[in-house]
């Protein structure tokens, strides 16, 4: 992997859980959380060190309403956001 990258959620719109994909050029700290429209946090996918290579995380909204969520990542000194919707 040559930098750093987030990638689009799969499937979306979804029912009930998404996957989130993101590469690491290097071994680094991420955070990958999921924000509502208001900006809270109802979600925190990954906290930790990982490895260079591609990864993804599965997000499931079992208990969350229909709407549009952020998913927003820290690694390297760098933001990612991606954007998705939940469809019951």
């Amino acid at each position: 992997p040559g930098d750093f990258r987030l990638g689009p959620n799969y499937p979306n719109p979804f029912n009930p859980s998404t996957t989130v994909p993101f590469v690491l050029p290097v071994a680094s700290r991420v955070r990958i959380a999921v924000y509502d429209v208001l900006g809270r946090e109802v979600l925190r996918l990954v906290d930790t060190v990982l490895p260079p290579g591609s990864h993804e995380s599965t997000f499931d909204a079992g208990n969350l309403p229909s709407g549009v969520y952020l998913y927003r990542m820290e690694a390297g000194g760098r933001f990612f956001v991606g954007r998705m919707v939940l469809h019951r």
